[in-house]
């Protein structure tokens, strides 16, 4: 069994943005985590239709984009929607009623920042997870067998639990094809097991930062359906500037 385990390949778990450049992911799987809620997003519009999205790392380039492409805008910083932007980054604000058909551009104030990191250190691949698509993530996961880094997005490079929390579901769901030797996959596998069985509540019961502040704004329904596994459960894969559904 320990020969086999050493064959297997690594997964590793970066808790922020921060950490990345530590890491060499040139030939790894990197899935970026922001569950509240830009990941989320994006699996709820993909799910419901959406042609592709296109995450930016900026307000304006989101707006020009936009414009050339006469998609839809969205985004938010600091939990609100962005100004200049017609939408915000609720899954809610994406059935399919709205946006079958269409391009949906994106930026948001860590999901999409950590993405583009990620492609700056030259990523092989990149996915996007959240527990919206937490089953597609880890099927696609072991079928690939390739090293995997799960990158939180965090909270402005402060490690967050809503991100930590969804790491250690996937390690849960798929560490016995993985080599696992990396503290913090350990740390956030332990916090996901103490809370598993109610996610909405563990956050709220221990105050977590992000539970606040989006609260604060009246967006628990928000957390609590981010907070739910498999409910748009495709696979985004990002292809030439762009997120799509993979197809199977």
């Amino acid at each position: 069994m320990s020969e086999l385990k050493k064959e297997q390949p690594q997964l590793f778990t970066t808790l922020s943005p921060a950490l990345l450049n530590l890491y060499d992911i040139k030939n790894a799987v990197v899935v970026v985590i922001d569950v509240l809620r830009a990941t989320s997003t994006i699996a709820a519009a993909l799910h419901n239709g959406a042609r592709e999205v296109i995450p930016v790392d900026s307000v304006q380039e989101c707006i020009n984009i936009g414009k050339q492409l006469q998609a839809i805008t969205a985004g938010e910083r600091d939990g609100k929607v962005a100004e200049g932007l017609q939408y915000g980054n609720s899954p809610f604000e994406y059935p399919e009623t709205f946006i079958k058909g269409k391009t949906l551009v994106l930026t948001t104030t860590n999901g999409t920042k950590l993405l583009h990191m990620a492609l700056s250190q030259g990523a092989k691949s990149i996915i996007t997870g959240s527990f919206a698509n937490l089953d597609a993530v880890c099927d696609y996961l072991i079928q690939q067998q390739q090293p995997v880094m799960l990158a939180c997005a965090g909270w402005k490079d402060r490690v967050n639990i809503e991100d930590t929390l969804f790491a250690g579901a996937v390690i849960e769901k798929i560490k016995g094809h993985f080599n696992i030797a990396c503290d913090s996959s350990l740390v956030a596998n332990m916090l996901y097991n103490e809370a598993r069985a109610d996610l909405y509540a563990f956050m709220k019961n221990n105050k977590a930062s992000h539970y606040l502040r989006l609260s604060s704004f009246g967006l628990e329904k928000d957390i609590m359906h981010c907070m739910t596994p498999n409910t748009a459960n495709v696979l985004p894969v990002y292809e030439q500037g762009k997120l799509i559904v993979k197809k199977s």
